[in-house]
């Protein structure tokens, strides 16, 4: 890609641009690929995690936007792999609903809540790019879903549950390998391609080819925004070449425990155990030694020891040890 055709990666832009009110269409043209209906942001709310300094560099960037109906919005860009990522997922949707009512407020007043995580590591196990859940009530026999009568400004209405209860969308972007034909595939492409058709149709993605290029920043900009690509290519080498050593030391260590086991034992069972707990406490020794090794190569390379916690599992202290 030469220089006049390339476009800013979403993390960066969504940190420093996107809080931006002349570029909430980039925003909006995402929103609205993902829950398939026209969204319009009024604003972008305070954010505790919108920190902006390159100490915070590893730390997820995320957006708190309201729509045009008063629902909240969260956006979250998550670059390395967190411990207990689901729950915390959970209680930042949780903490939104509370902030937004007030002492006092009835429960109509609360509004729901879609949250959006662009992950740039493996979660789980999926073939799909894309997962959507929401909660539902479904009839253990019946298999319908429950409606549930409410009455508002003196009319009665049906509301399911998947009306006040929140979305969550995970887009896994690592595992998208398609050729984009679609606006969906289009924003995927451009969250991990930096890919931008030149006649794009796709929502959003015309405003970010005007508002998100490379070459509208000015010097001291577009070096921050280098420096901040060479330390994700550092840290994705970091983790990537301790858990392969990791893993290749794991299984090396198993393997010549369980042959040495089996030897000893002489007989067919004794084997079968020697080379089964040979391996369970080589791979054990090559986890506990690869999340070593990361947090000796994270600080070597600046990161802090709570940002090294995070993607190791490691206690504070354990890190300072070594």
């Amino acid at each position: 890609m030469n220089e006049s055709n390339k476009y800013i990666r979403f993390d960066w832009a969504a940190k420093r641009m996107l809080r931006d009110k002349a570029n909430f269409g980039v925003l909006e043209g995402l929103i609205t690929v993902l829950l398939n209906e026209p969204i319009k942001i009024d604003e972008i709310l305070e954010s505790e995690s919108n920190q902006d300094n390159d100490r915070d560099k590893f730390n997820r960037v995320d957006i708190k936007a309201k729509n045009s109906k008063g629902e909240i919005i969260l956006v979250e860009i998550q670059l390395t792999r967190e411990l207990y990522f689901l729950e915390r997922v959970l209680y930042g949707v949780s903490k939104a609903i509370t902030e937004h009512i007030n002492l006092g407020d009835k429960y109509s007043k609360v509004k729901k809540v879609y949250s959006i995580s662009i992950l740039y590591f493996d979660l789980g196990q999926g073939a799909d790019y894309l997962y959507h859940g929401q909660n539902k009530f479904v009839g253990v026999h019946t298999h319908d879903s429950l409606k549930i009568t409410t009455k508002e400004k003196d009319a009665i209405r049906m509301k399911t549950p998947e009306e006040i209860f929140p979305e969550y969308f995970l887009i896994r972007v690592n595992e998208f390998n398609k050729i984009a034909t679609t606006p969906l595939e289009e924003w995927i492409d451009y969250l991990k391609n930096g890919h931008i058709k030149d006649d794009t149709q796709a929502p959003g993605l015309s405003e970010a080819k005007e508002r998100l290029k490379y070459l509208s920043m000015n010097s001291d900009e577009r070096k921050a925004y280098d420096r901040h690509i060479d330390n994700i290519m550092v840290q994705n080498d970091v983790l990537d070449t301790a858990k392969m050593e990791g893993r290749a030391e794991g299984r090396a260590e198993g393997r010549a425990e369980g042959r040495a086991e089996g030897r000893a034992e002489g007989r067919a069972e004794g084997r079968a155990e020697g080379r089964a707990e040979g391996r369970a406490e080589g791979r054990a020794e090559g986890r506990a030694e690869e999340k070593h090794e990361v947090a000796l190569r994270g600080k070597k390379s600046g990161l802090s020891a709570e940002v090294i916690s995070q993607i190791t599992g490691l206690s504070i202290d354990e890190i300072n040890k070594l």
